[in-house]
Parts: structure tokens; C-alpha cells; sequence
């Protein structure tokens, strides 16, 4: 297979959705030879903040000497994004001969009850076969979906961490904090050490309940990291993701040593494209915040006030239908004059018309206006001096290749974002693969 068509393939897997269990996952592994038996990793979890907090341990150890993987996701534009090495995307040629090969596996090899490997489940031992091959002295290791029937769960970990607990995917992970605090407490493995910078009391109890059951050691970050600390990601919600990222790098001291000036400079020159990401263009500045929950919003709006005070943006919102658009949209909308709602290229996407209501609702004084693209968003943002875009990591893919930030993915590749509800059955960064800012 080429990249392309190891791409569309991976796209074909998206039928069989998501499917809790790790039975498939393991038998796929080993049919691929254990490669996670090993690999050294930290498994990260959380409601929001996982990709950040993920660069920045990676920028640490990188910055340390290591050779450092990353797996995370979903991409911004294009698949291979989802599997780095010291942030570099897996080149195309290996992602189509890694591809050939296991899908020889999934046809020739595993069981009939295994057979219908999920896209999660493959593009997870892909990457453990690329780390394996690349020798990665450590791998940052994100969840894609909860934790504790994750595909990523399959590692035991040098280390876990929770980064927070906030309400969503309640779909698959409970209607309540405390049910998602279960599921994410699901990476906890016996002995292995868990930092967390959970500060609701409910969730925080079901996260120490599990780690003193595991006997593992459990951390508590409660204070962000100090301000005389630089940071590469701007915002002021990063300072609490350092604050785990530094209390994890702490509690592995003894396994990898890091020096202090090593911590200082990974976080300093820790990048996540899509997270409060600054883009400058003659007479404009652009925002692009992948915030897709309340908690998220919540975070992206004091970001704001901090960044921009008395500053009243342009806003250019899309959002997708499963999640909590409406209180989004109402919690947005009053922070700007302009808004300009679009469709997402998803088939998740909540209706530009109704958000344009929602809109509407939360400010009547506010010019509302749905836009049919993304290009057309940006068109008739011209002579704004400072747009945010907002509203889901999908949309802030979309907007990256229109302001020039690499090329657009083709259509599969945005296929493989596609997540779908339980009922319906299928589901689906500093980038080296765009250009460096």
C-alpha cells in the first residue's frame, strides 16, 4: 500500500467503530511481536489538556537527550501527526509499508473473533512498531477516549498521568464526574506512579481511591507552575498543565534523571499547534483554540481577557453537534461584535443555522452571520484586527491550510477524525509535517 491508500484503509476500519475491551488490541500486538514490551512510556489521560501537557513532557525529555515518541490525537490535517518521533511525523513511506504489514496480519493472521480490528486499535500498534523501530528511549503516550478500556491501555506505564476531570464524552464515559473519573482512573497500574491535577473533590476521591487500591503512589498538583517560569504555550491554563508536567518529571527522577535547566528550556520551547496558537498576518492577529468543551471554553476565555484585555475579538466558530454547542456558543458569543458561524467538514457538524441562533440568543446586539466555508470565514474577516477561531480541534484543522499553515489533508485523512455516538457504531502540535512558526 502507499501512504494514500494505507490512509483510505484506515478510514474502511472506521465501520467497526469503538469498542471497549483490549482484547483485540493485545492479540494484535502480539501477533506484531509485543513491540510495547519493549518501549518505556508516560500514559496520559484527562478531560483537557492532554495534548499540551504532552508536548511539554516531550520538549523536556527531548530537550534531556532523549529520543522521545509521541502518540497522540486526533490529527489536525493529517494522519501522520498522530504518530512523531522528536516531532518529526512518521515519513510516508513507513507509515505504508508499517500499514502493509499489519493489515497482512489482521486478514491472514488474527482470529475470526479479532478480525474487526477498530481504526484506534490499528493506528495504536502502528505506532508501537514505528517507536520500536526508531529506538525511542521514552514514549508520551496519550488516551484517545477515556482510559480504562482505551486502546493505549495496553502499556504499563513508567508513570500516569490524570490531567483533569470536566464533563465530556458522556456518551461513552458516564454522566457523571465521578463515573469519568473512573474511566480515566483506569490507567492506574499497580506499583506504577500517578500524578494528577484533579481539583474536583468527588473525582479527586474515585482517582486516590483506585491509586491506594493499586498501591500506586498518587501526586496532587494543586498550584500552577510559577510565573517566573517561561512557557512556549501561551495562556494562563498552561501553568497548571506545566505544574503536572513538572511534578511528573519529579516523580521519575529516580528512573530518568532530568536536570533542572532541561525542565526550564523543554518548557520554554514546548509547542502544540491548535492550543492557543498565534498566527500574525499584516493588520491581523489570529487565535486558533481548539476548545470543544465548557471547561475548555471556560479556560480559552480567561486566556483571553489575560492576552487581549478590553479587546473584543472577532469570532469565527464551528462547532460539532455532540457536544454541549448551545452553552458554547453561549458562553462565546458575548465576548465579540462579529460573529461568523460555519460548518464543519464533518458529518458530526451542528447547524450553522442554530448555532447562528444560539448565537443570536446570547447576544442580541452582536452581527451574526453564517458563512458557507471556512474561506469565505476569513474573506469577510479581512479588516478584523483580532480573530479567534474556536469551537473544535476539527475546525482549527480546517483553518490551519487557509491561512497558509501547511497543505490541506485529503479528505480521508479528515475521515479518520469522524467519531460517531454508541448508538450509531462507528467512530473514528508543533507539527514537522507544517511549517514552523
Amino acid at each position: 500500500m502507499t501512504a494514500t491508500e494505507t490512509v483510505k484503509y484506515l478510514l474502511g476500519l472506521s465501520q467497526f467503530g469503538m469498542r471497549p475491551g483490549l482484547d483485540t488490541v493485545r492479540r494484535l500486538a502480539q501477533y506484531a511481536g509485543s513491540p510495547q514490551d519493549r518501549l518505556r512510556f508516560v500514559h496520559v489521560a484527562g478531560t483537557n489538556g492532554k495534548g499540551s501537557t504532552c508536548a511539554m513532557l516531550e520538549s523536556i525529555y527531548r530537550t534531556a537527550g532523549l529520543k522521545v515518541g509521541l502518540y497522540t490525537s486526533p490529527h489536525l490535517v493529517r494522519f501522520s501527526e498522530r504518530i512523531q518521533v522528536d516531532r518529526t511525523c512518521i515519513p510516508d513511506c513507513d507509515l505504508a509499508r508499517i500499514g502493509s504489514d499489519l493489515r497482512a496480519i489482521v486478514e491472514n493472521s488474527l482470529p475470526p473473533e479479532n478480525a474487526s480490528v477498530t481504526l484506534f486499535e490499528f493506528s495504536t500498534v502502528m505506532a508501537l512498531i514505528w517507536f520500536l523501530e526508531q529506538r525511542c528511549d521514552l514514549v508520551i503516550w496519550e488516551t484517545g477516549l477515556g482510559g480504562r478500556y482505551d486502546a493505549t491501555n495496553l502499556v504499563t506505564p513508567l508513570a500516569a498521568v490524570i490531567t483533569n476531570i470536566g464533563w465530556d464524552h458522556q456518551a461513552w464515559l458516564g454522566n457523571t464526574l465521578t463515573a469519568i473519573a473512573a474511566e480515566k482512573a483506569g490507567i492506574i497500574k499497580p506499583a506504577v506512579p500517578v500524578v494528577t491535577g484533579v481539583d474536583r473533590p468527588d473525582a479527586l476521591e474515585v482517582i486516590r481511591a483506585r491509586a491506594t487500591e493499586l498501591g500506586a503512589p498518587l501526586r496532587v498538583v494543586s498550584a500552577p507552575a510559577d510565573s517566573g517560569i517561561r512557557l512556549g504555550l501561551p495562556g494562563a491554563y498552561q501553568r497548571m498543565n506545566a505544574a503536572v508536567a513538572m511534578a511528573l518529571v519529579e516523580a521519575l527522577q529516580s528512573v530518568i534523571p532530568v536536570v533542572e535547566p532541561a525542565v526550564r528550556e523543554g518548557l520554554a520551547r514546548a509547542r502544540w499547534f491548535g492550543r492557543f496558537h498565534r498566527i500574525d498576518r499584516p493588520g491581523q492577529t489570529f487565535i486558533l483554540d481548539g476548545a470543544h468543551n465548557i471547561p475548555g471554553i471556560a479556560a480559552l476565555k480567561t486566556a483571553m481577557q489575560m492576552e487581549f484585555p478590553g479587546r473584543k475579538p472577532a469570532l469565527i466558530l464551528g462547532m460539532l453537534g455532540d457536544k454541549d454547542w448551545q452553552e458554547m456558543c453561549s458562553q462565546l458569543a458575548p465576548l465579540s461584535e462579529r460573529i461568523l458561524v460555519c460548518h464543519v467538514e464533518s458529518s458530526r457538524s451542528a447547524d450553522p443555522e442554530e448555532m447562528r441562533r444560539a448565537c443570536e440568543r446570547a447576544n442580541p446586539q452582536g452581527r451574526v452571520e453564517v458563512c458557507p466555508t471556512v474561506s469565505e470565514a476569513l474573506r469577510r474577516a479581512i479588516s478584523e484586527p483580532l480573530v479567534l477561531v474556536t469551537g473544535s480541534l476539527y475546525f482549527v484543522g480546517e483553518i490551519l491550510p487557509a491561512l497558509g499553515m501547511g497543505t490541506a489533508g485529503d479528505p480521508a485523512d479528515r475521515g479518520l477524525n469522524e467519531w460517531k455516538s454508541p448508538n450509531e457504531g462507528s467512530a473514528g502540535s508543533e507539527l514537522s509535517c507544517l511549517p514552523q512558526k
